[in-house]
Order: C-alpha cells, then structure tokens, then sequence
C-alpha cells in the first residue's frame, strides 16, 4: 500500500508538472534557431504523376543565408560584455561568449546583412533541385526574376539563375532588381494602413507580456557574476546573447547552443522571437492587415498562373527573390497549413506556428502549374520543396486551377475581390 500511495503521489506531481505550463515546447536547438535556420535541404526531389505535365512554375524566395541584418544586437551585447570584463564580473562562460559576439562583429564587418557562402549555396540548391525536377520548363525557354532591391536577395538572384545557366545556357534568363519591385517584395516598407498600425503598437503589448514571463535571467547570471544585476537587464543580456549567437550558424559556421543555454531556455526564448514574426507579419487576432500585405503579390500569382494557363506567357518560369517579410504575410494570406493561426491566447502561439519550419534562410513557396493528358489545369504547391495542401479542409497536393484561383481570389481583401 504504502508503494502505491508513493507512485501515486509521483503521478500526482509529475501531472501538476506538466500542466504548469502547457504551452511550453521542446524543440531542438538547430530549431531554436528559429527564422536564422540555414535551409533544410530536403532528402528526395519531389516525384510527379506521369499524368501530369508542368507547364508554368511561380516561385517567391526568401534571400538565402547572411551575415547579421545589422550591427545593433552585437554593439549592445559587447557594450554589456566588455563592462563586465572591466568590472572583473565577467565568467569563463561570460569570455567565451564575448569571444564568439567579436567574432560576429569582426567576420560582419563591412558585410552587414550581405550574403554569405552558405547562402549562396543555398540558392544554387534549390535551382538546381528545381532544373532537375522540371527539366522541360528550362530547355530552350526563358526565365524571368525579380528582386527586392536588398543586396543579398539581389545576390540570390543572380546565384539562383547563374546556376539554371550553367546547368543548360541555352535558357533565356531576365532579371530586374530595384526598388520597382517593392510593391511586390518590399510591401511593408509602402502600405500606410500597415505602416500606421504597425506604429500605433499594438502588438507590443502581448508581446512585453510574453517577454517579462518567458525569456531567463539565468543565462546572463550564469555570463556576468554581479549579484545587483536587475532582472530587466539579466533579460534582456540572455535575448542579446542568444540573438547574437543564434545568427552564427547562418554565417556559415558551427556554434553549439546548448554550451551557452539550455533546451529549455533556447525554447522560451525562440517562442519571444517566434511571436513577434507572428504578430508582425501573419493575420492574428490582433489585425489582419500584416497578412493583406500580401494581396497584391497573390494578385501577381493569380494573374501570370492565369497567363500561363492561356499560353499568353513567353516565360515558363517566373522567380522573386524577397525577405522573410514577404513570404510570412503570404503564407498567411493563403492560410497554408501551419502558417495562418487565430488565437486570443498568444503563448500558444508557439505550438502551432513556427518559424523555423515556415521561414528558414531561403524558404520558399513554389506554385506549379500542371496539364492533365485530358488538357485539364492543376496546381501545386510546394512549401520549402515539400508538397502541401491549398485548400484548407482537404489534403490533396493537386488542385484544379480554377478551384485554387477561386480559393486564392477569396483569400484577397475584399475591395481587391471582383
């Protein structure tokens, strides 16, 4: 008896436990790496039915992996690091991150944002995965690709289609980047109504929530040894530290995390920057108008598919190269699995919206047309080369065109709707 009162106490405790806090996730360090993720290369290409033949691909990346969009969360932590050092605060632990923050500084230096080896390598994968997967659509034909205006998607850009014309340079390849693109791949830098609710911050305020409750002190006690360190400051060293060193593995070098943080505190501190891409960048219940970013981009998709499908398109393939910005509100706006959740309860967020899986360093969505024997239209689309379903209660991958651009028109605000 008294073994079954013990085990049932242990049961008991392990149940309270676990219902402490069931928002909590337990996902690997190289997803904590959360949107600074180097792409996932995908194991098999993507096999097609013999009864379907592509005839147009719509593809909208997000520039490929880089150097630190900027110097501001580095300056910040070596300011904290280097008072430390002076004061005789600073840890073994506390050295070797500041070790690895001058790293970043020094290997960035006058490469802020650009992009790297890695990510170079990244588009020149997905293109020649794409080549492989769809030869008839280069043979002979021509691309077109466009960029925004940021160096390093204008440098994917030119990886990506480099690499189609090195696999077969018969293929006819234009490009265009600039700041004419932005309508398309820099929408949240022109929509006033974005701009204005984007000012008005109202995402702040479940996001400060998150933050004072989720992200540790502990990592920042464990670098700086100053028993008066506030809470506030401890806080915000861990999410500089781990902003910081989180980018690392996107500049083409390995760093091992959990050297420096826990998996639990790796978690808790990628579900505070996984919500703020969320309540930024997707439809919430907060506003819908960070995913109607995207309407006149699904808009551009609707119009060149519908083309294509009329054979009214010289091109068999069109190409834009974006930020992550531009994919999330996209994503969104379609409602693909796993990229569009409604919840008033925001620390659940991580649960079902990731951005390790949704945005990593060149994602990608690819809409590919298809010709059935029978002359019928189909579409696909693949998320990050892997095949998902359009249509929000069904799981199939191949849609008929004029239902998925019927589904697709809906999904617009309705003053761009016929």
């Amino acid at each position: 008896m008294r073994r079954i009162f013990l085990i049932s106490i242990v049961i008991t405790i392990a149940a309270r436990l676990c219902a402490a806090d069931p928002t909590q996730t337990n996902y690997s360090a190289d997803d904590c790496l959360g949107t600074a993720r180097p792409y996932p290369t995908p194991e098999h290409l993507i096999a097609t039915p013999d009864s379907l033949t592509p005839v147009f691909i719509n593809h909208v990346g997000r520039h490929g992996a880089r150097f630190p969009s900027s110097s501001t969360s580095v300056e910040k932590l070596l300011d904290h690091l280097n008072a430390a050092d002076s004061a005789g605060q600073l840890t073994p632990l506390g050295k070797s991150v500041l070790e690895a923050a001058r790293m970043v500084a020094e290997a960035s230096h006058n490469r802020w944002g650009a992009l790297d080896s890695l990510g170079m390598a990244e588009q020149r994968g997905i293109a020649s995965r794409m080549f492989r997967t769809f030869p008839t659509l280069f043979r002979e034909q021509k691309v077109n690709a466009i960029s925004s205006y940021a160096p390093r998607c204008v440098m994917s850009m030119y990886e990506f289609t480099h690499q189609l014309d090195r696999l077969n340079n018969h293929v006819e390849i234009r490009t265009s980047a600039g700041r004419q693109n932005s309508p398309l791949m820099r929408p949240f830098d022109l929509d006033k109504a974005y701009i204005e609710w984007r000012g008005e911050k109202a995402w702040e305020e479940p996001y400060n929530m998150l933050y004072e409750t989720a992200v540790p002190t502990a990592p920042a006690r464990r670098f700086i040894n100053d028993p008066g360190m506030e809470s506030s400051k401890a806080r915000e060293i861990s999410l500089l530290a781990y902003t910081v060193l989180r980018g690392i593995p996107a500049m083409g070098r390995s760093i091992d995390l959990t050297k420096f943080f826990s998996i639990e505190e790796l978690n808790s501190m990628w579900s505070v920057e996984n919500l703020r891409h969320y309540l930024r960048y997707t439809a919430s219940t907060l506003s819908t108008l960070p995913a109607e970013l995207a309407a006149q981009l699904v808009l551009d998709l609707i119009e060149t598919t519908d083309a294509a499908a009329a054979g009214n398109t010289p091109a068999t393939v069109m190409l834009r190269f974006g930020h992550a910005e531009t994919l999330m509100p996209l994503l969104s706006l379609l409602r693909l699995r796993g990229c569009y959740y409604m919840t008033n309860y925001f620390d659940t967020v991580g649960l079902h919206w990731k951005g390790f899986d949704i945005v990593p360093m060149a994602a990608n969505l690819r809409m590919v047309l298809f010709r059935s024997k029978k002359g019928a239209l189909y579409v696909r689309l693949d998320l990050n080369e892997k095949p998902v379903p359009l249509l929000p209660n069904s799981d199939a991958v191949y849609t008929p065109w004029p239902v998925a651009r019927d589904f697709m028109t809906r999904c617009l605000p309705l003053h761009l709707q016929p």
